[in-house]
């Protein structure tokens, strides 16, 4: 194992940010994976996961048992780390710009459409290859002009070429839930099972540019541009990871999911480790365009009348609004029904502010599909 520090400045004389990244096996040598943690650097969770993970590996490098090349960034955005807004940590968007961190990363496939025409062919391996080598030449390319910009280029550098990219974060409240590209389906159902995943919520893009989609979304992105003559595989399995919400820091969570996240590398190859059986699955993957938004109908204490984790029915109420000063109560109802997997923290609400988030199963959503 070695450790990379790689500064984040824009220029001299202005504010400097380190970001380090451990390196485990030989690049090359089998598949590649990139793991990160905590992203939106509020989100806590994920570094305590990737603690563990960071001592399974060195104890696994040690013995042998690695069969390729594994990134580990367990701190993914000291600028986030360093943000405080009258001593509350604010590490979802950046305060230079206010563009969110998981947000208006370099969709490379744009550029590859342009300087692949005409070297694709029928061998699959061969366009893989090609393919990470115009989109590692294609970020070399970008040029962001603030400290944020260029983390994102820093990380997604490390990640573009990778065969399997996992991005730890977690809700506000939530039970444990992932983000993948819908033709990552099969690919996503293994580490669903082992973490213990409430929804897999799958699209094909969903807008806004987020970290998962610029490692994945190009590559069927591109196999639609060039056509089923050229031979173009979902080559980079990107998936997003929610690991419950931003008070769940507790080692008795942190450590089994980093131990479920080693046996879905093993399962890749990339790890020599005896696996476990595969636990029954808790949810099929639905499409992220079916998942329900609900909101506040007016201000009030928000009171939740079911469970995270909980199937909702059709006109089902998920909560109540009741404002203390009028008496009026209303209920909070989802429309279409699924699981209630993730909620809000706050438990006074103004007028439209977000409720929860229901995972239903028929797709009725289009546009923008994540929020801010």
């Amino acid at each position: 194992m070695h450790s990379t520090k790689h500064p984040i400045a824009i220029e001299d004389n202005v504010a400097t940010f380190q970001l380090t990244s451990f390196h485990y096996g030989t690049p090359g040598a089998g598949k590649k994976v990139y793991i990160q943690a905590s992203l939106h650097a509020d989100e806590v969770p994920a570094m305590l996961v990737a603690h563990y993970l960071r001592q399974e590996l060195d104890r696994l490098d040690a013995a042998g048992c690695l069969k390729g090349e594994i990134i580990l960034v367990p701190a993914a955005n000291p600028i986030g780390l360093s943000q405080t807004i009258h001593g509350t940590p604010f590490g979802r968007y950046d305060l230079s710009t206010g563009v969110n961190f998981n947000r208006a990363y370099k969709h490379v496939a744009a550029d590859l459409k342009e300087s692949l025409a005409g070297k694709l062919g029928t061998d699959a391996q061969a366009n893989v290859g090609l393919i990470r080598a115009h989109a590692r030449t294609s970020l070399d390319e970008w040029s962001p002009t603030t400290s944020g910009g260029l983390l994102k280029k820093i990380l997604l550098s490390m990640a573009i070429d990778a065969d399997i990219m996992l991005d730890l974060h977690c809700d506000n409240e939530a039970v444990l839930h992932m983000y993948a590209g819908e033709p990552l389906a099969d690919a996503v159902q293994p580490l669903a099972s082992l973490m213990g995943a409430h929804a897999v919520l799958l699209a094909r893009e969903s807008g806004g540019e987020p970290f998962d989609e610029a490692c994945s979304r190009l590559w069927w992105d591109l196999a639609e541009h060039f056509g089923p003559e050229v031979a173009i595989p979902p080559a980079g399995i990107a998936i997003t990871v929610e690991l419950r919400g931003e008070n769940d820091v507790r080692h008795e969570l942190a450590q089994p999911d980093a131990q479920a996240i080693l046996q879905y590398l093993a399962r890749a190859g990339v790890l020599d480790l005896p696996l476990t059986p595969l636990p029954q699955a808790l949810c099929a993957p639905t499409p992220l365009e079916a998942v329900e938004p609900l909101s506040a109908p007016h201000s009030g204490v928000l009171v939740f009348l079911k469970t995270l984790g909980d199937k909702v029915a059709p006109e089902e109420a998920v909560a109540e609004i009741v404002n203390p000063v009028t008496g009026q109560v209303t209920p909070v109802r989802s429309k279409h029904g699924g699981v209630f997997f993730a909620s809000t923290a706050h438990r006074h609400l103004l007028r439209g502010m977000h409720v929860c988030k229901i995972a239903g199963a028929t797709a009725f959503r289009v546009g923008d599909l994540l929020g801010s």
